[in-house]
């Protein structure tokens, strides 16, 4: 292990080496952005950009008809007006004439041309194609048409109505890809008309990203964007190496915290340790991702089919402290409902602050009225989490509950959890999207796995309902009250036991700037500036 370690870590250093000698000359290192990836990159293909690492990628090299800003409010990008209908179900998109593609021999003596309706039609069209089985074809499940009516005019009619169908078109599944690319492989020639192009790509080495010459965007000065003239992303598999060379200053960016080096680079209660505050600067910023026990709800143990049950392990489980112990108070406890903090429709509410003895005397309740003398639950993770499901453990074992904990691989998790196989599983849920409903649909009935996300098979008549009805809201406020009823719902009702609502963690150096930060942790490059 030692060895790997070593290894890895000299490599690396040849790596940076290699890549300062081959880039220096041509472009100044305070112009280029550097980061790492765990893991390589698998696609640009924006049809799979499932994982955040292809995400990011694409994300610089492709624009998509509208874009998030911080706030995650839907803005124009390759569209630069649209207009809905009454009922909500045509879409109508008048595009820019000013977007040109990448440069490339595809499209003739001219190297380019200008973005248009056929484009987006064909990439929109693309995701739905069986023969390219893109995992994002969900995206569109809702679509019953999508049309160029002029050049740079399309329009796009849904089934039924979705509110949020204008957020899943920021998502990077909806690229905007030429139509020549039907002839191209996205391995060599992945073009796009986003703020960088690729250079080159080596498997499990490096990916290099160049400024694109021709980008439309400018900021309030009128300066084209991008201001960096290159994005150079390594792959090294070892988070240790990786802090050892953001800290040296090799990396731009650290994204996340590792057990290998919170305590290194924060203190207890979630600060930047006082040896950096001179060099790096922290950003932090709500996380749409709710990390939950779920409890599947028709299972044998009669111990889970009661409410009282349920919610005294709620109320049993002191979040803070397991916040503070095992996050250095990187994120937010889970006393509220599923819907995660930074998303409208969050409540404010505090249902489940730590209350252990209100947590006993539920369960002595539960105990007289069934009979169960020592009630006992299994909980299954896994081994990335096991540190989190202990402290839950030990926390019900002092309310006289037994707990088990089943640890398995992550496979093995998924398949089980969707089979409804486990009684209490540790999950999470991140926002494809960013709208309540991403959260609530695990819990209408009709999604009940293995053919939908509902794993704990919660079925509630007036949950159902107001469901159905939150699709045919197309007023934001009205929508967000509505969601809040549903999360009141579940609250009571206690299908989960939410642990905590994450939070995005990003350091950079001081001679970052622009990089800023959002809800769905995406890496916004083209406004990023780096001094010498």
């Amino acid at each position: 292990m030692q060895f790997t370690v070593r290894f890895s870590f000299i490599f690396f250093l040849l790596l940076i080496i290699w890549g300062c000698s081959t880039s220096s000359t041509e472009i100044p290192n305070h112009t280029v952005f550097r980061y790492n990836e765990h893991a390589n990159i698998t696609s640009l293909d924006p049809a799979f950009a499932k994982d955040q690492r292809n995400i990011w990628a694409c994300h610089q090299i492709y624009n998509t008809l509208v874009q998030l800003d911080q706030n995650l409010d839907v803005k124009a990008d390759a569209a630069k007006s649209w207009v809905i209908s009454e009922d909500g179900l045509t879409y109508t998109f008048q595009l820019r004439s000013d977007i040109y593609f990448h440069s490339h021999k595809v499209f003739g003596k001219d190297s380019t041309r200008l973005l248009n309706a056929a484009d987006v039609s064909y990439s929109l069209n693309r995701l739905t194609n069986p023969e390219v089985a893109s995992p994002g074809s969900w995206v569109l499940q809702k679509v019953k048409q999508i049309k160029a009516i002029d050049e740079f005019v399309v329009q796009i009619k849904l089934k039924t109505a979705f509110p949020a169908f204008l957020s899943l078109l920021s998502m990077q599944y909806a690229s905007i890809i030429p139509v020549e690319m039907e002839q191209l492989d996205f391995r060599t020639s992945p073009i796009g008309s986003g703020p960088f192009y690729m250079k080159r790509w080596i498997d499990n080495e490096k990916l290099v990203l160049r400024k694109n010459p021709l980008y439309f965007e400018t900021d309030k000065n009128g300066v084209q964007l991008p201001y960096l003239k290159a994005v150079a992303i390594t792959f090294l598999p070892d988070k240790q190496s990786e802090f050892m060379q953001f800290a040296q200053g090799n990396l731009d960016f650290l994204s996340g915290l590792d057990a290998s080096y919170k305590d290194e680079l924060l203190s207890p209660n979630g600060q930047l340790n006082a040896k950096y505050e001179n060099r790096l600067q922290m950003q932090k910023s709500p996380y749409l991702n709710t990390e939950y026990l779920g409890i599947f709800k028709e299972g044998k143990n009669s111990a889970l089919q009661s409410k009282k049950f349920r919610q005294a392990i709620n109320f049993g489980i002191n979040r803070k402290d397991m916040i503070a112990y095992l996050r250095n108070n990187i994120g937010v406890p889970g006393e509220n409902g599923f819907i995660p903090k930074g998303l409208p429709g969050f409540t404010n509410h505090k249902k489940y602050t730590y209350q252990p003895e209100l947590a006993k005397q539920l369960i002595q309740e539960f105990k007289q009225e069934s009979g169960i003398k020592k009630p006992s639950i299994t909980l299954a993770t896994n081994a990335s989490y096991l540190d989190l499901v202990e402290f839950v453990q030990k926390e019900l074992q002092q309310l006289g509950v037994d707990v088990a904990i089943d640890v398995m691989p992550p496979s093995t998790l998924l398949q089980q959890r969707s089979a409804g196989q486990l009684p209490v599983f540790r999950s999470s849920w991140i926002a494809d999207y960013p709208d309540a409903e991403n959260y609530l649909s695990l819990f209408y009935s009709r999604n009940f796995s293995p053919n939908g996300p509902n794993y704990t098979h919660f079925k509630n008549a007036t949950f159902d309902s107001l469901y159905i009805k939150s699709l045919a809201i197309s007023e934001t406020k009205k929508r967000t009250h509505m969601y809040q009823k549903m999360d009141s719902i579940l609250i009571e009702e206690a299908p989960f036991v939410v642990l905590y609502y994450d939070e995005v963690v990003r350091f950079t150096h001081k001679n970052i700037q622009g990089l800023g930060i959002n809800p769905l942790n995406l890496l916004k490059l083209k406004e990023v500036q780096k001094t010498e």
